[in-house]
């Protein structure tokens, strides 16, 4: 294993969006830093789910799809010749050790030396809520289908989606632009998304199958066939489709938060106004961290990131002067 002797100013843990903007804004107030990401690439839940998902809440883009806020991010974060973070893709952190004035970590690839520590997994590792019904895993990737890679492989097909949620409206309207047909099929009347979402879902072509629940599914010659059997009532539906997209959310594994020995409010890490947790040195944002208040989403976390990294910056160098404004890159 590399032992990297060199001590880093900090180390932003995940690579996912809001680490990305926390290394870059890092590289704002000139700290050596390092970004350690497990995947092979950077972009984390949105690059490897939903590259092309259509992402509505990031300010200064009315739309934006998943794969090009992440291309826009690290190109934003590698623009600093002086402060270019170091990044680390396929590398997970094993543990962490306070040691003095700094940290150890170990990774799958080094042992290597930080001052203070961002933590921005995000919720963990993740895998997609499955189907209640028995189904031939064979069709999973081929008819039966829990993310989107390319949005052109729906074109021109019959498409139904199951949930009821901003991601399965959000996949609902986008693949309306593509698909011969889109059926949304959820268990309840009312849909559980944004108001103005919802407002949309109901002005477009997408037929919405409610209340009603996924009963069977089986390959047929004529294509996908659902079984569909009403919620709290006995009507039945059946639909022919080419392909399922099934949206029933995403179950989160963050047990290397407890492996790391950081403290834990209900699955999260509890962060004070600075970001910072129990342990001095080490700092959270995102969807890893709770607080009064808390909103998981991508705005939220890239608020959070300045907030820390002022902090950050203030407690290594405090003889600096923290912007009180946004700073212009000649």
């Amino acid at each position: 294993m590399q032992h990297d002797t060199h001590l880093y100013d900090l180390t932003v843990i995940g690579g996912g969006p809001i680490g990305m903007f926390a290394a870059f804004y890092a590289g704002l107030r000139e700290l050596d830093t390092q970004l350690i990401e497990s995947l092979p690439q950077l972009g984390g839940q949105v690059a490897a789910l939903y590259p092309e998902k259509i992402i509505r809440d990031v300010a200064g883009f009315p739309h934006i799809k998943g794969r090009e806020l992440v291309h826009s991010l690290q190109e934003q974060m590698l623009q600093f010749t002086d402060c270019k973070p170091q990044v680390f893709c396929d590398e997970e952190v094993l543990s962490l050790e306070k040691q003095d004035t700094e940290f150890v970590l170990t990774t799958t690839k080094r042992v290597t030396h930080t001052r203070q520590i961002i933590v921005a997994i995000g919720g963990g590792a993740f895998s997609p809520r499955p189907l209640a019904v028995k189904y031939d895993p064979k069709l999973d990737g081929k008819e039966v289908f829990y993310f989107v890679k390319n949005v052109a492989d729906f074109t021109g097909k019959t498409v139904a989606i199951a949930g009821g949620g901003d991601s399965a409206i959000d996949w609902a309207l986008t693949l309306e632009k593509v698909a011969q047909k889109v059926y949304l099929i959820h268990r309840r009347p009312r849909f559980r998304g944004l108001e103005a979402n919802v407002k949309r879902l109901e002005a477009s072509s997408v037929d919405l199958v409610t209340p009603f629940n996924l009963s069977e599914l089986t390959k047929q010659p004529a294509g996908l066939e659902l079984q569909l059997k009403q919620a709290k009532g006995t009507e039945q539906q059946r639909l022919i489709v080419d392909a399922l997209l099934v949206n029933y959310g995403f179950t989160a594994d963050n047990h290397v938060l407890r492996d790391w020995g950081l403290p834990l409010e209900h699955r999260a890490l509890p962060v004070d106004q600075n970001m910072a947790t129990s342990i001095p040195g080490i700092y959270g944002i995102g969807d890893t961290v709770t607080y009064a208040g808390k909103t998981k989403l991508i705005a939220a976390g890239f608020g959070e990131a300045p907030t820390a990294i002022n902090h950050i910056a203030e407690t290594l160098y405090p003889e600096r002067k923290q912007p009180l404004h946004s700073t212009s890159i000649a």
